[in-house]
């Protein structure tokens, strides 16, 4: 499949989905685009830059939500005209899925609604590429059926996007053999940053520790997969939305240093060995 021109899965290069969780300011967008970009180039890693433009599955009626369909795309499209990159947003409503595909290159189901019909059968019919993210609540085979959902409505290119999977109350668990099960019917990206997110534990936000990021997108990479998904602020503490789990962009560029170090050795080693040293880790 290919997202804006960019390859991902069958042995494409691994590519990177990164950005704002939320839309904020049209300056602070642009500015985090064209960095995170600079980070991207000089590790020689394609981006698919990320942004929402509402957060329409916040706890609290109060919660920031973004700028909403018309400015976030607008911004959006003003992102896309400084930094010629392709974009990805989330929709919440298969009324918004037409909109937003006119300005972004692949729309973003997001985990919660990852088996609305009506939501699917919208992405889908508009031709764009479709970034779905698996449920913490979906075992990684049975997203397969979403998948198939997808596909049974004319959806040609699809991505699915792991972030793991509920671990009892307000924790989740990554569990890399899902990433494998995964890529047997998918091109499979994971999700560093919500990964290490403890759903509802801040004050009905979604709380994290960042400190894990690195390590689970180090196995990831090493287990392998065709995208890696991490969002970045300029500042995550005062991010308005996830901010526990979210990379200032010197850890971003340290990650990147890291997993393209481990993408580099396994793509010198042989295919058998390189497929069965993955398998085993």
């Amino acid at each position: 499949m290919q997202i804006g021109g960019i390859p991902i899965g069958e042995g494409a290069p691994l590519a990177l989905i990164s950005g704002l969780n939320v839309l904020e300011r049209e300056a602070d967008a642009i500015e985090c685009a064209r960095t995170v970009q600079q980070i991207a180039r000089r590790h020689g890693l394609p981006l698919i830059f990320k942004a929402s433009f509402d957060k329409a599955n916040r706890s609290k009626a109060s919660a920031f939500r973004g700028p909403g369909l018309d400015e976030g795309l607008r911004i959006l499209a003003e992102v896309k005209q400084d930094t010629g990159l392709p974009l990805i947003t989330d929709i919440h409503e298969p009324g918004h899925a037409k909109i937003a595909a006119e300005v972004v290159d692949c729309l973003q189901v997001p985990a919660f609604l990852c088996r609305q019909t009506d939501l699917i059968a919208a992405c889908a019919a508009t031709g764009r590429p479709v970034n779905l993210k698996k449920a913490q609540f979906i075992a990684p085979q049975d997203i397969r059926l979403a998948v198939e959902k997808l596909e049974s409505f004319g959806a040609h290119d699809v991505l699915v996007t792991d972030r793991g999977t509920t671990f009892g109350y307000n924790n989740l668990v990554a569990d890399m053999r899902g990433l494998i099960q995964i890529r047997e019917f998918a091109p499979v990206c994971f999700d560093a940053t919500h990964a290490v997110q403890y759903p509802g534990m801040d004050d009905g936000a979604s709380g994290g520790d960042r400190r894990f990021v690195a390590a689970l997108a180090r196995a990831a990479i090493a287990t392998g997969v065709d995208a890696l998904f991490v969002e970045a602020h300029a500042n995550p503490a005062e991010a308005p939305c996830d901010g526990p789990s979210q990379l200032d962009f010197d850890a971003l560029d340290a990650l990147l240093t890291e997993v393209c170090a481990i993408d580099r050795a396994l793509s010198r080693l042989p295919a058998a060995v390189r497929t069965r040293a993955r398998c085993e880790l």
